[in-house]
């Protein structure tokens, strides 16, 4: 019997630090991505009926009213929480639409985050804004030096 350190073809690639790397970095992806999800669904648990899912996983905001009057505050103050770590001091702004009009016309759509929280107070749909049924947010944040 003849023993060597030399490695069958098949198995120096299954060896090597490339390969590994590779499933390694794939499975903490994945096992991210799960983690963040079941995150997600907990926070929002916790919250039923009050927040909702936006169109990016870092953030969820408050249920707006299927319909309401132009130029009127809203029953509850509107708020944009980010799960992810945003600082404090980032500005906020929402903008809204649906089919019939994909951008609507908003006033004091702008907020600043504190505490993963941004507070839109008085926000407001100012004449045929879209803001009827199949509404639809996105929230873009903005990072400014601080004073």
């Amino acid at each position: 019997m003849h023993l060597t350190n030399a490695q069958t073809p098949s198995t120096a690639a299954a060896a090597s630090p490339e390969s590994s790397s590779l499933i390694n970095d794939t499975y903490t992806k994945m096992t991210s991505d799960i983690l963040a999800e079941r995150t997600l669904n907990d926070f929002l648990a916790e919250h039923p009926g009050e927040l909702v899912r936006t169109g990016s996983p870092l953030f969820v905001c408050t249920v707006l009213p299927p319909h309401w009057r132009s130029n009127k505050t809203l029953p509850v103050a509107f708020k944009v929480v980010a799960l992810g770590d945003i600082g404090d001091g980032t500005v906020v702004t929402v903008r809204a639409g649906n089919d019939e009009n994909y951008c609507a016309e908003l006033r004091n759509s702008t907020a600043v985050m504190k505490n993963q929280v941004a507070k839109f107070n008085d926000l407001r749909f100012v004449g045929r804004s879209g803001r009827g049924y199949a509404k639809e947010l996105m929230q873009k944040g903005y990072s400014f030096a601080q004073p």
